[in-house]
């Protein structure tokens, strides 16, 4: 039976990975691992920064919320995915499809402000050592976290919105395994000329402005690190600003390949393998990325899993 004859009139055909039937397993499991291991590295950094009082500071308070929002984000999607592949019924409901298009929105959008801010940090903490504490206390990071989580909701809202307008043609079938924003509107009659203008400037104005300035924090910081005297410092900036910088590249790189590009030119096929990797991948990696370099995180980590004794190989 075609897969497509299965699309009810009131939602969409999540087409997914439906094309590859005989590698369903392979992938179920390969989804599954990925999530565990996500869910479970990103609550281990927020409860080991959550359980340390050395890591209540503002560095550690911003990765704490952006494993809360990896988490979220990989809850978004791939359960849902997981659940079609095992049911075999990938149908989606049309307000379910507009609810995780936007919590997708949301929480990607997050992520773009939420890696600003922590460049912002570090920008403060190294080439402003001596008012770090005035200018990045307790109101101020909350303020930043604020403000980065009202302006996401509400450029996510906003498209959210005008896709309610759009009627849709008779394929409802999405080449895809999630609701994302560009293979909908491949599938929307009504005329999209207005949205793309909308969608591409909330694109730049939530990707390449926060972009530069993680990139103009970096220059600043480069600056100052060449002229630190120490190779010890240098290397302790380096081991904590590269970390940070590896997920930027991860995860705008991804980001900037898929979105910055008319809906004419978008292709499903590169589409979903690089949706892969920013929707799963990414937040998978980043408890790695963040902990395995940092001698303070692991020290917390190996406290946390109540092998505190054996915490001083953390510091090797």
């Amino acid at each position: 039976m075609d897969i497509r004859n299965q699309t009810p009139l009131s939602g969409f055909l999540l087409l997914g990975f439906s094309k590859l039937p005989e590698q369903q397993p392979l992938l179920f499991g390969l989804f599954l691992g990925m999530h565990l291991v996500t869910v479970l590295g990103n609550l281990l950094i927020i409860l080991a920064i959550g359980s340390d009082p050395h890591l209540h500071t503002p560095m550690y308070f911003f990765l704490a919320n952006l494993s809360f929002i990896d988490t979220c984000f990989t809850c978004t999607i791939v359960p849902k995915v997981l659940f079609n592949m095992h049911t075999q019924d990938h149908t989606i409901s049309y307000p379910g499809c507009l609810t995780q298009m936007f919590f997708f929105m949301l929480l990607a959008l997050l992520d773009d402000f939420l890696l600003a801010v922590m460049a912002y940090d570090r920008y403060v903490a190294i080439c402003l050592p001596l008012h770090y504490t005035m200018i990045m206390g307790p109101h101020r990071c909350l303020l930043l976290l604020t403000t980065s989580w009202l302006c996401s909701t509400s450029l996510a809202f906003s498209l959210a919105l005008l896709m309610t307008q759009f009627s849709f043609c008779a394929s409802h079938s999405i080449p895809h395994f999630f609701c994302d924003v560009l293979p909908l509107l491949k599938l929307a009659c009504s005329d999209t000329h207005t949205f793309q203008v909308i969608m591409f400037s909330e694109a730049t104005l939530s990707g390449v402005v926060p972009l530069t300035c993680i990139l103009i924090s970096y220059a600043h910081i480069m600056h100052t690190i060449l002229r630190m005297p120490s190779a010890r410092g240098k290397h302790k900036v380096f081991s904590t600003c590269g970390s940070h910088l590896t997920v930027v590249t991860l995860f705008y790189g991804t980001l900037f390949l898929v979105y910055f590009q008319p809906s004419s030119s978008y292709s499903a096929g590169t589409g979903m393998v690089v949706s892969v990797i920013y929707t799963t991948v990414t937040p998978m990696l980043n408890p790695f990325i963040y902990s395995l370099r940092n001698k303070d995180m692991k020290r917390a980590l190996w406290r946390l899993v109540g092998l505190g004794k054996y915490s001083g190989k953390a510091q090797l």
